[in-house]
C-alpha cells in the first residue's frame, strides 16, 4: 500500500478531487448504494486509474481509500482492503481505453436517468438545460455490462461526445477533468428530472423551434464560451469542506 508521502503530488490531488466528486454525487442524490463508479486517470500515466472500493458508500469515500487499477482492471494498490466491482468496470475501461482526452468517467443509475433511458423519445429539448444535450448519443441495452465485446460498440456509440444515455440502464458522463465530468453529469441529471416532471403533468409540451435548439446547443459547447465545470468546481469543493472535509484524508 502506497502512502501519501510515496505518491506524486498529481496522484494525491486527483485522489482528493475524485473523493470530493463521489461525495458530491451522493450529496445531490445521484448515488446507488455501493454500486456504480466514478473513475479518474492519474496524470502522467497512460493506464493507471482510480476507482471506488467495492463495498463503501459514496459518502464514505476518502482520498486514501481509492483503489488504483490499470485499464484491464488489475488492482495495483488496494489501501482500504476492499476490492472493485469488476463487472461494472467494463463501461469505464471501454471509455478510458479509447478516449485519451478523457480524464474522468461517471456512470449513474438515478431514478430520473433510468426513466428517460427507458423512453422511446429519449431526452427531449424541453429546457435550456436539456438543449445542452440536444445531440446526445444512445447505447442500446445488452444486459448487465460484463461482456468485454460490448466495449467496442459502447465506444462507437459514444464517439467524441461528453455524455451518453445507456438505454434501459442509466447515464454516462465523461470529461477532460473531474470538474467538467461532474458538471456534465449534474446538468444531464437535471435535464432528465425536468423532463420526467413535465411529462408527469399530462399537459401539452412546448418545444422550441429547431434553430433555437441548435443555437443553444452550440452555446454550451466547451469551445464556444468556456468549458463548463471548471469555474463551478471550487464552489463544489467549498461545499464539501463545509459538509465534511474528511474526504481529503
Amino acid at each position: 500500500m502506497n502512502t501519501k508521502a510515496e505518491m506524486s503530488s498529481q496522484e494525491w490531488d486527483t485522489r482528493v478531487q475524485l473523493a470530493a466528486c463521489y461525495r458530491l454525487v451522493a450529496h445531490f442524490g445521484m448515488s446507488d448504494l455501493i454500486y456504480n463508479h466514478i473513475t479518474a486517470r492519474i496524470p502522467d500515466t497512460d493506464d493507471h486509474l482510480l476507482i471506488n472500493p467495492y463495498g463503501m458508500m459514496y459518502d464514505e469515500i476518502t482520498a486514501s481509500s481509492l483503489v488504483k487499477i490499470d485499464l484491464a482492471g488489475n488492482i495495483l494498490d488496494q489501501p482500504s482492503g476492499y476490492g472493485i466491482n469488476a463487472a461494472g468496470y467494463v463501461i469505464h475501461s471501454a471509455v478510458h481505453g479509447a478516449r485519451h482526452d478523457v480524464a474522468c468517467v461517471i456512470h449513474t443509475h438515478t431514478r430520473a436517468g433510468m426513466a428517460v433511458s427507458a423512453l422511446q423519445c429519449g431526452l427531449l429539448p424541453l429546457t435550456q438545460t436539456a438543449m445542452r444535450f440536444a445531440k446526445i448519443p444512445y447505447h442500446d441495452y445488452e444486459s448487465v455490462a460484463i461482456d468485454l465485446d460490448e466495449r467496442e460498440r459502447l465506444v462507437a456509440d459514444l464517439g467524441s461526445s461528453d455524455a451518453m444515455i445507456l438505454r434501459n440502464h442509466g447515464l454516462l458522463a465523461a470529461g477532460p477533468s473531474i470538474a467538467q465530468a461532474f458538471n456534465t453529469l449534474y446538468w444531464l441529471e437535471m435535464a432528465c428530472k425536468a423532463q420526467v416532471d413535465a411529462l408527469s403533468s399530462g399537459r401539452e409540451l412546448c418545444l422550441p423551434p429547431p434553430e433555437v435548439i441548435e443555437k443553444t446547443w452550440l452555446l454550451y459547447q466547451p469551445g464556444t464560451r468556456r468549458p463548463f465545470g471548471e469555474l463551478e468546481w471550487p464552489a463544489m469543493l467549498r461545499l464539501m469542506d463545509r459538509k465534511d472535509p474528511g474526504y481529503k484524508n
